[in-house]
């Protein structure tokens, strides 16, 4: 169960690992710099090549059926309304029985942003993507560079050391994997867009409260 592509090298043009951030508002006070969403613009020739290398991966990972069922963020067929729809749906069938049910939602803050390259490339290699894709993914992730770019006036340049890049085309893929295996030993029910995470469990007892804790502890580790 590995998943090949054919390179003829792995290295990676230097042009495709440099790129110009965008800062885009999302809530909050304007003049806090971490209520900013940073979308990273990337060269368009190494994005093409990227969309082949993520094709590749996509079509390993459905072939294979790896990506687990809590999955529904960026997956064929899944989406953040069928995510709703559906955890909505197992929550009125535990209510309708008269089973009392608790729900923790959970946001992992920055999360592309703090992904480790080394343990990506693990997470991937463990999935059956290895050889010259994984080498190809490596290289493209290491030596990255960046500065942000406001109203004409540009940042210093300074090196990603971690993270995947928000704005290109491999970076959902390469977190869908990463997190994949997030609710393993998990009791709970799980549903998850990306990093955005619900947890669902029917507490009916103190021992209830004790397992959704350990459920908690277990995710936070």
């Amino acid at each position: 169960m590995v998943c090949k592509l054919s390179f003829k090298s792995a290295t990676v043009p230097n042009d495709w690992k440099i790129a110009y951030v965008t800062a885009i508002f999302k809530k909050g006070s304007r003049g806090d710099p971490d209520n900013y969403r940073p979308v990273t613009l990337m060269s368009v020739l190494g994005k093409l090549v990227e969309t082949t290398v993520k094709n590749k991966i996509v079509r390993h990972t459905e072939e294979h059926k790896l990506l687990r069922k809590s999955q529904y963020g960026f997956c064929k067929g899944r989406s953040c309304l069928t995510n709703l729809l559906e955890f909505f749906e197992g929550v009125n069938s535990h209510v309708d029985k008269g089973d009392p049910v608790d729900i923790v939602y959970l946001d992992f803050q920055k999360a592309f942003d703090k992904v480790p390259h080394q343990r990506v490339l693990c997470k991937l290699s463990c999935h059956g993507i290895r050889g010259k894709i994984l080498s190809w993914i490596g290289n493209w992730l290491k030596d990255r560079e960046q500065r942000v770019g406001i109203n004409g006036k540009f940042s210093e340049w300074r090196g990603v050391t971690r993270g995947v890049p928000q704005g290109s085309v491999l970076g959902l893929i390469l977190f869908n994997l990463f997190i994949n295996d997030l609710e393993k030993g998990v009791n709970s029910e799980v549903a998850k867009f990306a990093a955005d995470t619900k947890l669902l469990k029917i507490v009916k007892t103190k021992a209830d409260c004790e397992e959704i804790q350990k459920d908690l502890t277990k995710l936070s580790d």
